[in-house]
């Protein structure tokens, strides 16, 4: 059980780091992500961080499949 631990710490600690960076790379980046984000102030992106952060694979997916990007 204690291998089970800390291989899901492990996957949780790695799905956390990307998330961080992503979230930063969001926060300068996000009117190329996403085009009504273009219009946002800096405040309003730096207060979507945590949810960025924790929902990176979801928006990963518009980084990818966004043409200005």
């Amino acid at each position: 059980m204690e291998i089970v631990i800390k291989i899901f710490l492990g996957i949780l600690g790695v799905y956390t780091l990307i998330g961080i960076l992503f979230g930063v790379f969001f926060l300068i980046k996000a009117p190329k992500i996403d085009p009504l984000m273009a219009d946002t102030k800096k405040k309003v992106r730096f207060l979507l961080f945590p949810g960025v952060a924790a929902t990176w694979p979801f928006l990963i997916g518009k980084l990818f499949n966004s043409k200005t990007a």
